[in-house]
């Protein structure tokens, strides 16, 4: 049975007015999730190239866009590690509230995340957590309670008073806290930034094993900075060393005679920095012959001295190499109770042999 043609069109109208309203409701309802104002967006980045945040990502990581070929920053002439290199976090396109568990009678939730500033976004990994009560015990000791390396741990505790300490590489932070009923959740601003190493002569690379660096707090300028201890050493190539921001410098050693080149540094909260050291100095190779191009004799005994007659290095051998910074030099090579002496001088970067006359 068919409608009236003027009852056929109302239908249709009112059909296509509500079909119209529940597209605009679609559109418009969004879920909030808890504990905001709005729906949320991912954050933007510092800025940069060396950024620690990876475009697109809500958590910062301690790498740059694998895309970017930054400059680094070239540089002329520890009881602490290195810290390995934080792997990235997956991108998101909103931020993440973790959800609270499920909490005991009697126990109370602690959350807690970090981040690299007041705005940047919360730093997905590298972060090592301790809780301690806030008192000590009946020894007067502080003793640590719980333990956590996750990005955003969730602590279940008793209520009372606690101090939660938190370490991104040498960056800590600590933060007295009071727990009752509620869930409490915490926020810590971690102002630290990354270096990276590397060595070179000229325009090129020194391999890896060859040369370390230490670094120290402040400027070498500054009074006082002798008597410093390291807060990181012997760092090899391309290991990263987290720090709080602010100025550093560096020793960086060549072998390990007299190759040291010594260099101020800034680190950025949120970024990691590329520190390339020039060092102009060379690798020597020292024979004792008894005619030119002959072949060295074995056990002999060396010493390396400056003009002045300070000594650089010494070593036993037919051939030994020793790294040396540029300049003038003497040896004295000792084999079956003679000595014999020579002279040379070292050249950046250029490698050689050195042979000295058995008469």
């Amino acid at each position: 049975m068919s409608l009236p043609s003027d009852r056929a069109q109302r239908c249709r109208l009112l059909a296509t007015i509500a079909f119209a309203l529940g597209l605009a409701s679609s559109a418009s309802a969004q879920t909030i999730p808890p504990g905001f104002d709005a729906v949320p967006r991912p954050p933007g980045t510092i800025g940069g190239t060396q950024n620690l945040m990876p475009p697109g990502a809500s958590s910062g990581v301690l790498a740059p866009p694998p895309s970017a070929n930054p400059s680094p920053l070239q540089l002329a002439p520890p009881p602490s590690q290195p810290v390995a290199l934080p792997p990235a976090a997956p991108p998101s396109s909103a931020a993440v509230v973790p959800a609270v568990p499920m909490v005991p009678a009697g126990q109370v939730a602690l959350m807690v995340n970090a981040r690299f500033g007041r705005d940047p976004p919360n730093i997905a990994a590298g972060l090592h957590w301790r809780i301690y009560p806030d008192k000590p015990d009946g020894s007067g000791v502080f003793r640590m309670l719980r333990e956590e390396r996750a990005a955003a741990p969730i602590f279940v505790l008793p209520p009372g008073g606690y101090v939660v300490h938190v370490s991104f590489g040498l960056a800590t932070a600590a933060r007295k806290v009071q727990l009752r009923s509620e869930t409490v959740r915490e926020t810590f601003e971690l102002a630290a930034g990354g270096a990276r190493f590397e060595g070179r002569v000229g325009d090129s690379r020194i391999p890896p094993g060859q040369v370390t660096f230490d670094v120290f707090r402040g400027s070498q300028f500054e009074g006082g900075s002798g008597d410093q201890r390291a807060l990181a050493s012997n760092i090899a190539t391309a290991d990263v060393v987290l720090l709080p921001e602010g100025t550093y410098h560096v020793i960086s050693n060549y072998g390990n005679s007299n190759a040291t080149v010594r260099s101020d540094i800034r680190v950025q909260a949120g970024k990691l920095i590329d520190v390339v050291v020039n060092h102009r100095a060379a690798v020597i190779t020292l024979k004792l012959v008894n005619e030119r191009g002959g072949e060295a004799l074995a056990n002999t005994q060396w010493s390396v001295l400056t003009p002045g007659g300070d000594v650089v290095k010494e070593a036993v051998g037919a051939f030994p190499k020793v790294i040396l910074a540029e300049g003038e030099y003497s040896v004295v090579a000792r084999n079956e109770d003679k000595t014999y002496n020579g002279k040379f001088k070292v050249e950046p970067g250029f490698d050689r042999e050195i042979e000295v006359m058995a008469r």
